[in-house]
């Protein structure tokens, strides 16, 4: 079971900081709007799984699964929202770039 766990922790090592790299990097050089939202979602996924790992190595996977249904949930309504405000964007300025946004300050 030690080594078990052991080599959890050292795959959860490399892999959430690429997922968190990732995300970082999706939202800082692009500028569509699409892509930083999916950006969010690399974001989330790493936390998601840096949670999960923490509640395996601490054995305490209840509070980890309840952590992660609770931020799956929040997760989801930000994305509905973050997808209707863009919609509404796409609709009033036919374009997705961050770059033109500024008309849309009164």
């Amino acid at each position: 079971m030690a080594d078990n766990t052991a080599q959890i922790l050292n795959l959860s090592m490399i892999f959430i900081p690429l997922l968190l790299i990732t995300g970082i990097y999706c939202i800082l050089v692009t500028r569509n709007l699409i892509r930083i939202i999916i950006g969010l979602e690399i974001l989330t996924k790493a936390v998601t799984l840096l949670i999960i790992v923490a509640g395996y190595a601490t054995g305490e996977l209840a509070l980890a699964q309840t952590l992660v249904i609770t931020l799956i949930i929040i997760e989801v309504v930000v994305m509905v929202v973050a997808a209707g405000i863009i919609i509404n964007v796409s609709r009033h300025n036919s374009s997705l770039d961050v770059r033109k946004l500024e008309k849309l300050k009164g």
